[in-house]
């Protein structure tokens, strides 16, 4: 059987059988990573859980893989173009899987599964690899793995993140977005050192580090006011003092610094230096600042926006192609989009009117039957488009060149 005599619907009805016949085992390995969360880094059992369904179903994974802990790999197919799947599968502190990552590695799963079997049903060149990201909420899984070389030779990127049927207030309620983009975000610590002193006998001895801390606090209030609609700025105080008869030596904060662009967020933490900066030079304190984490925006292809909207579309979706407006949230897939093409998108779920990721009522919908077969849906499409990546030369082609011309726009915009 050659390319050009196999029909696109030929292979819809093999992705289709393919999951039918996995479909209770799915909903149970679904169930399994929903009902035990695990935060960054901590994720062993939803590694073991997928790991041994997956060499259940006949492939050799790699446990452990690329020097973390709780990431996996899988690698099927020979020769080709190499298709990645990303199975995020990391939940938050008190609210588990209100960011429905049970679902991101359901939809990653079934679609590495169902293009697999494709591609060897049909006996064609091209490979596949479900790769395990953890810490997708906190800790940069998929930039430590880009360091160590897991998408080195990776041709398209492909994952989908549950969300409600209206992500943004001015939109009309759909099936999904194919194409959001996303901030970038980085972290900074800063830690102010002083000197003790007794603050009732002899204050003038010491230099106040809670002094330092809260005058950098008040500046970026200050600043607020000229941050751009999509920029943000958040803060937690991580070390303060614990009496109040001492002048504190030591203070420390966490900062997360957010701009729809990774030039825009280099600039806002720019400012947000100086702000904390001048916190130490008014007080006469020391400070340190570490900048840690960063997530790039995500590169919108819109090659493959568009062939997720036509195949969501086979299954009476109605998905949007894409939306302007910069969704205020961040991830590590940008990292990967600067690395590769990469499709991100957007399916929804039912869940009620107010809800949104990172609620519990979030965390409740993700592990409804109708948020599965959703998954299941998206993974059928997301396989789907793997095979028009591996067998449509020219759509790939497409898709490539789309790619390097945002990093040359980018490269234009910083120079």
């Amino acid at each position: 059987m050659t390319l050009t005599t196999i029909n696109i619907e030929e292979v819809k009805t093999s992705v289709d059988a393919s999951l039918k016949e996995l479909e209770q085992e799915l909903r149970e390995l679904n169930y399994q990573i929903w009902s035990n969360p695990e935060l960054a880094y901590q994720e062993h059992r939803a590694h073991d859980t997928i790991c041994d369904f997956l060499e259940g179903q006949g492939f050799s994974v790699t446990r452990h893989a690329y020097g973390l802990d709780t990431s996996f790999e899988v690698l099927s197919g020979t020769d080709g173009r190499l298709i990645n799947f990303n199975a995020e599968y990391d939940a938050l502190p008190g609210i588990g899987h209100a960011c429905g990552h049970n679902l991101i590695a359901t939809s990653s799963i079934a679609a590495f599964l169902a293009l697999s079997f494709a591609i060897k049903k049909f006996g064609i060149p091209g490979r596949t690899q479900l790769l395990g990201t953890p810490a997708e909420e906190s800790g940069g899984g998929k930039a430590k793995l880009i360091d160590a070389g897991a998408y080195k030779n990776v041709d398209i990127s492909l994952m989908a993140h549950p969300g409600p049927k209206k992500i943004y207030p001015d939109q009309e309620p759909s099936d999904g977005i194919a194409g959001t983009s996303m901030n970038a975000r980085k972290n900074i610590y800063c830690e102010f050192t002083g000197r003790n002193a007794h603050a009732g006998g002899n204050p003038w001895e010491g230099i106040n580090a809670l002094d330092a801390l809260v005058s950098s606090y008040n500046n970026v209030a200050v600043l607020r006011q000229q941050l751009l609609p999509d920029q943000r700025v958040h803060c937690a105080f991580l070390d303060t003092p614990k009496v109040v008869n001492v002048i504190p030596a030591y203070t420390k904060a966490f900062w997360q610094v957010r701009s729809p662009t990774l030039k825009g967020l280099n600039t806002l933490i720019g400012k947000l230096r100086n702000c904390i900066e001048a916190g130490a030079l008014a007080t006469g304190c020391q400070v340190k600042i570490d900048e840690d984490e960063l997530y790039t925006d995500v590169r919108l292809n819109d090659t493959l926006c568009e062939r997720y909207q036509v195949h969501m579309g086979q299954y009476g979706r109605n998905v949007l192609k894409r939306h302007d407006k910069v969704l205020t949230a961040s991830s590590d897939i940008g990292n990967v989009s600067y690395e590769t093409p990469t499709l991100h998108t957007m399916f929804a779920i039912p869940a009620p009117p107010t809800s949104f990721p990172h609620h519990p009522t979030f965390a409740a919908a993700a592990g409804t039957d109708e948020a599965h077969a959703e998954a299941l849906i998206v993974g059928k499409s997301l396989a789907l488009i793997g095979w028009d990546m591996i067998v449509e030369n020219d759509m790939y082609d497409v898709a490539r060149r789309q790619w390097k011309n945002e990093i040359m726009r980018e490269e234009y915009m910083h120079f």
